[in-house]
């Protein structure tokens, strides 16, 4: 079976350790910059980064619309500011967004205390249950809307939340040796294209 290739958004943030991740995973990583690029890819993954400076340059390559049209169709998953840019509504302040999850987030939420640290994290979906989250002045989700569904929680906050083919984390996953959420995305990345073909067959 061809192994997927799923694109990494590499405006900003750390998009070359997300390309390690899903290499380790089993997928194909490809660095999408232009709105073309993304016709060459069967899911994203949006980095952590800076969300403001991210929508910045977001508007200046002119993604905002594709990236949003993009993710009608096929699977994204946003990691910190990547999850910011999913919600459906952003606070501290208030930020445009695509709107593709309905999440409503808060930017450094946790303030400076919590500028960095690595938590256990419990996730029982996920294979093996426990998991290490890297926290990097990361956003708290304040809302999860009834359509989405929270996969791992710290503190009483969801931090792993998944709606349709989306996934959202406010931690890293990239800077874990550990590959369970990125495989997690590659299976709805699947699903996702099983679906597609079953829709097909019976038009």
């Amino acid at each position: 079976m061809a192994r997927k290739r799923v694109g990494v958004l590499a405006l900003q943030g750390d998009f070359e350790a997300h390309a390690r991740a899903l290499e380790r995973a089993g997928a194909e990583a490809v660095e999408v910059r232009t709105a073309g690029e993304l016709d060459d890819v069967d899911g994203l993954v949006i980095p952590g980064g800076e969300s403001s400076t991210m929508l910045k340059l977001l508007d200046q390559e002119e993604l905002m619309e594709p990236l949003r049209e993009f993710g009608r169709h096929k699977p994204i998953f946003g990691t910190c500011a990547g999850a910011i840019l999913l919600a459906r509504e952003v606070t501290n302040p208030p930020q445009a967004s695509l709107g593709l999850m309905d999440i409503e987030v808060e930017r450094n939420a946790y303030g400076r205390q919590l500028a960095s640290r690595i938590a256990r994290i419990d996730a029982p979906e996920l294979d093996g249950g426990e998991l290490e989250a890297v926290f990097i002045r990361a956003p708290i989700i304040r809302r999860v809307g009834s359509a989405a569904h929270v996969l791992a929680a710290y503190r009483g906050d969801p931090v792993l939340v998944e709606q349709g083919h989306h996934m959202a984390a406010t931690f890293h996953p990239e800077l874990s040796a550990d590959s369970r959420v990125h495989r997690r995305f590659l299976a709805k990345m699947e699903k996702d294209a099983v679906d597609a073909g079953s829709v097909c067959l019976h038009r």
